[in-house]
């Protein structure tokens, strides 16, 4: 019996992520190329086309089909995007017809969070659990809820916007229109300003050394080295953002009884750090009952859950 092979596309507000996935979850094959988010849909889903056309002019493996995961409100069975706070310009894009039309392969459009949830559930650190929470930190904050083996979308299918809970009806504007959203606090651009901003008042942290103080330097892995180098400042700084996480995920246990949780995501790179505060603030904010069954894990398919759940959309169709 000939092998199975789909091509799994990761929509991300910086980085178009596109590999060809085998059966197993292996990637035989993968490019990466600039989303140029701010040109608006047209050159965003040109750019699609192009990782596209870049691996299959080197394939000659039977594609059976493309899955995209991609950020805002997804219609699956439509193919839709919505209003994506992280890509300007989109209001409602039929993405799924118009790759499917371009390329003449079955299509299929899901949430980029859920997308990666689907992946940790059949590739990944999910495997063991059938029932879990999953964040992806990154340029947003996204969220994928898996219930008894199954992705929980909702009525209208744009469930676990995670990252658009708030957490402080006064704080920060957040892109998606509200204030203080969890993205706000833990969204990639977001941390960076906020970290930037903290750093003029600590001559001390290691991060001025590390950046030839120049703030433009600054990114997470920079804070992640300078905390494994003991910067206090770096260390206090990744504590802050797994308070903050942990403040958002106390409300979603508590609303859905669901205790296991991965993160995933670039900003998961902080590590330990930030996984023990996470679950130590977790564990202080949900209701007693549940404070004994919490896990906070960290994802297993790192870089790769957002294509190896997009092609997952194909062969588990």
């Amino acid at each position: 019996m000939k092998e199975k092979y789909s091509i799994g596309v990761d929509l991300g507000g910086t980085k178009v992520k596109i590999g060809i996935v085998n059966e197993q979850g292996r990637i035989v094959q993968k490019v990466s190329v600039d989303t140029f988010a701010e040109k608006g849909p047209d050159k965003v889903i040109a750019q699609i086309k192009e990782g596209i056309n870049l691996l299959l002019k080197t394939n000659k493996k039977k594609i059976h089909g493309i899955g995209i995961g991609s950020p805002g409100t997804v219609s699956a069975k439509k193919g839709t995007v919505e209003d994506p706070p992280n890509l300007p310009g989109w209001k409602k894009v039929h993405l799924g017809k118009i790759i499917q039309k371009e390329f003449a392969l079955p299509t299929f459009v899901e949430n980029d969070a859920n997308a990666a949830a689907i992946g940790e559930l059949i590739y990944g650190a999910g495997k063991a659990h059938q029932s879990f929470i999953m964040i992806t930190l990154g340029t947003g904050v996204g969220g994928g809820i898996i219930y008894k083996g199954k992705l929980f979308k909702g009525e209208f299918g744009g469930a676990g916007e995670i990252g658009h809970i708030t957490i402080d009806y006064n704080g920060p504007k957040c892109k998606c229109g509200s204030y203080g959203c969890l993205e706000t606090y833990l969204g990639n651009k977001y941390v960076i300003k906020n970290v930037s901003e903290k750093l003029k008042k600590n001559k001390s942290s290691l991060l001025h050394k590390l950046i030839s103080n120049n703030p433009k330097g600054l990114n997470p892995k920079i804070i992640h080295d300078a905390s494994l180098l003991g910067d206090e400042f770096s260390i206090k700084i990744i504590e802050e953002l797994g308070e903050y996480l942990g403040y958002g995920l106390a409300s979603v246990v508590n609303l859905l009884d669901i205790r296991t949780i991965i993160i995933g995501g670039g900003v998961a790179g902080f590590g330990r750090p930030l996984f023990a505060s996470v679950k130590k603030t977790l564990k202080s904010r949900v209701l007693i009952p549940m404070r004994k069954n919490i896990k906070v894990i960290r994802a297993e398919l790192k870089n790769n859950a957002g294509i190896k759940g997009a092609s997952s959309l194909v062969l588990y169709e």
